[in-house]
């Protein structure tokens, strides 16, 4: 069975094989969200992580008494800007300003990586809206080692973070030759474990070397703002990514104006348009893999499902739990189990 978990705005969605239910609503801000085998992990702006145990198959709390969404223990920050969890299932979380944290015990408690924002480049790290601060927008735990994490700095670096298993051996490694400076969305792949992708506010871009060096992978692309990527779990050669002409088209409902586009093997990028609402008026999408050759996207028109590897696109029915101030925000996260 298919679960996906959503938020935008204000809300978190659940959706399971077609039934969906409204989880929060108006209890918090929500930025990024991840999915572990026992907890919904969700970020916030203002309320700091907050974890929610998953239903069982009886549709109780698998912990008794907890059915709603409560605060976690060793994260300093108020704003929890990335979420991920890796392959041994250790969670990641990083934060506004930039920090990185680690959970072995489902997200219960966390523990900081020192030593991110010693780096020599911390000091041109910026985040346009709020000039002042920066944060990290994305984690992407490294497919074989988990000794091993990708880190997109919004705005201003990538960076590779080793020995991360141990938070007292972690060293960081800003800016490897080629890599994006303004990282949106890092993935990985199982069957090509030293492959990274990144899509970039200054375009997008790929590792083969466990991202120790990048290269720039952008025919095709007529918006090179890019948002969001996912890849082909059957297919590290198939990727799915939104992307617009700049910031404000992407994240502004007033001057919304998005694509999706799809690659395959070395390109070039191909414009999606078979049932995927794009173009004027639709905020950008975030995008995230399910099971062989599918893909789910949001965007503002609603949530969206290829069983094609990308090619064709339905739309899934959300029913009440599609409010009708989604339409006029982007959307903060997509996981899909």
């Amino acid at each position: 069975m298919t679960t996906v978990h959503f938020g935008i705005d204000d809300a978190v969605v659940r959706v399971d094989d077609g039934d969906a239910r409204i989880l929060a609503d108006g209890e918090f801000d929500v930025e990024c969200l991840a999915t572990t085998p026992e907890s919904l992990l969700v970020g916030t702006v203002e309320n700091g992580l907050v974890r929610r145990p998953h239903d069982n198959e009886s549709g109780d709390d698998r912990e008794a008494g907890d059915d709603r969404f409560a605060p976690v223990d060793g994260i300093a920050e108020a704003r929890v800007t990335s979420l991920a969890v890796g392959f041994d299932g250790t969670c990641w979380a990083g934060t506004e300003p930039s920090s990185v944290y680690r959970s072995t015990d489902d997200g219960r408690t966390w523990t900081e990586l020192p030593g991110l924002t010693d780096l020599p480049s911390a000091g041109e790290w910026s985040f346009p809206p709020r000039p002042h601060t920066h944060h990290v927008r994305w984690l992407e735990p490294a497919p074989a080692d988990p000794d091993r994490l990708y880190v997109g700095i919004e705005a201003g670096a990538l960076v590779l973070a080793t020995g991360v298993t141990d938070p007292e051996d972690v060293e960081w490694h800003e800016r490897p030759p080629g890599s994006r400076r303004d990282n949106h969305t890092l993935a990985t792949h199982p069957d090509a474990p030293e492959r990274v992708y990144s899509a970039a506010g200054d375009g997008y871009a790929e590792s083969t070397d466990g991202g120790e060096t990048w290269h720039e992978a952008m025919e095709g692309l007529d918006h090179r703002y890019c948002w969001s990527v996912a890849v082909d779990p059957a297919d590290p050669e198939v990727r799915v990514m939104s992307a617009a002409s700049g910031a404000y088209r992407a994240h502004r409902s007033d001057s919304a104006e998005s694509y999706c586009y799809r690659r395959t093997d070395e390109g070039p990028w191909e414009r999606i348009s078979g049932g995927l609402p794009t173009g004027e008026g639709v905020l950008r999408a975030v995008i995230d893999s399910g099971g062989v050759s599918e893909f789910y996207a949001l965007n503002s028109e609603g949530l969206f499902r290829s069983v094609d590897a990308g090619e064709t696109w339905d739309e899934v029915d959300l029913g009440d739990a599609w409010l009708d101030r989604f339409s006029r925000s982007p959307p903060r996260g997509l996981v899909v189990d």
